[in-house]
């Protein structure tokens, strides 16, 4: 499908992230248009830019339509995404517009992943590539990255270090997720553990972090990307985090229902939205990992890249230029899959090193 001429838009442009992510089309050159929930927020970034404002609600099909049309791609950045997916994506399919996401929830990326959602999209020409931020687009090219070094792995672990805080938006995602445990990938099931359920050490490069098991995007779509039929990711925590996660195995019913909901959502609220620019620019994310086949071969690489929410405004802008230049797949696509596994170096601030290893690798 020819997306020549066609729009971007952003929607959920008036959150935390979806802010940085019109900051960044804006400084590329875009003119995107500005779309979300919230009429008056969305008004007025979009006049604080000089953009267009089409706002829309997710229950509004008739809206969504009216909001997509012209534009070739969205980038949808209103979540939790559990919730808003379902009605962006059927708007996408029928207007034939490609849809990003910034999402790192399994459910949704399977979702999306599956044979007849996927072949939904692929009839309608669109390219459904979820996952263009933080979650999933440095960890899935490193994981592809490592798959072509070593195309027999059948093991992969993946880790990331490096935080700045959370936006609302995610710290909302994780409550709302606090009873699912944790996720792997064993003989290319996903697989629901403990949470915190594996910890290890990992060298990072600059020093040495303890790391814990998380339920992160990769052990969907870096499934998708490779192959690999058994795949962990963890994250490093400070011993008081590993803590309230190993907490939440017995207590993680009690989180869950609604007043606690309520209670600890309200809390979020009342937090600041996100980290500052001055935090986001003092830092970095650092990522690591490691494929090994059965017959002991194994390899390792290391990747450094900009803060998360730094990162998630640079990939999914630059993954939109690629789509609206005419470099979408049709169907379900991870990062890696659509634009291959060198894309997170095309992203400024972004090193990949790979790592001689001689010990063998441990599951």
């Amino acid at each position: 499908m020819s997306v020549s001429g066609a729009a971007l838009l952003i929607y959920g442009a008036n959150g935390y992230t979806g802010r940085l992510i019109v900051r960044q089309a804006v400084a590329r050159g875009l003119r995107p248009i500005l779309s979300g929930r919230n009429a008056a927020e969305v008004g007025a970034l979009a006049r604080e830019h000089g953009l267009e404002s089409r706002p829309a609600s997710l229950d509004d099909a008739g809206a969504l339509d009216a909001a997509l049309a012209g534009c070739g791609v969205v980038i949808h950045a209103a979540g939790p995404f559990s919730r808003t997916s379902t009605p962006m994506v059927d708007a996408c399919i029928r207007n034939q517009v490609h849809y990003l996401d910034i999402t790192g929830e399994i459910a949704v990326l399977e979702t999306l992943a599956s044979k007849a959602r996927s072949g939904q999209a692929r009839d309608a020409g669109v390219m459904l590539l979820p996952g263009s931020g933080f979650d999933v687009v440095p960890s899935d090219c490193l994981a592809a990255h490592l798959h072509r070094r070593l195309p027999s792995a059948t093991w992969l672990t993946l880790a990331f270090a490096g935080g700045t805080g959370l936006s609302r938006g995610t710290a909302t995602t994780m409550v709302e997720n606090i009873q699912r445990g944790g996720a792997v990938r064993r003989g290319g099931k996903i697989t629901r553990v403990p949470a915190a359920w594996k910890q290890r050490d990992i060298d990072f490069g600059d020093r040495v972090r303890h790391v814990v098991t998380l339920p992160w995007g990769d052990v969907s779509t870096a499934f998708h990307s490779t192959g690999i039929p058994n795949i962990d990711v963890y994250t490093a925590a400070p011993a008081s985090a590993v803590r309230g996660m190993i907490l939440s195995r017995y207590l993680g019913w009690l989180l869950a229902t609604p007043p606690a909901q309520s209670f600890l959502k309200g809390r979020i609220q009342a937090g600041t939205p996100g980290p500052s620019d001055a935090t986001r620019a003092g830092a970095a994310a650092q990522l690591w990992g490691e494929a090994w086949d059965d017959d002991g071969r194994r390899v390792q690489s290391r990747l450094r890249t900009a803060d998360g929410y730094t990162l998630t405004a640079l990939t999914s802008v630059a993954a939109a230029e690629k789509v609206l230049a005419g470099g979408a797949k049709p169907g379900f696509q991870t990062p890696s899959l659509a634009f291959g596994a060198d894309f997170i170096l095309e992203i400024a601030g972004s090193e990949r090193e790979d790592v001689t290893v001689f010990a063998e690798a441990s599951r």
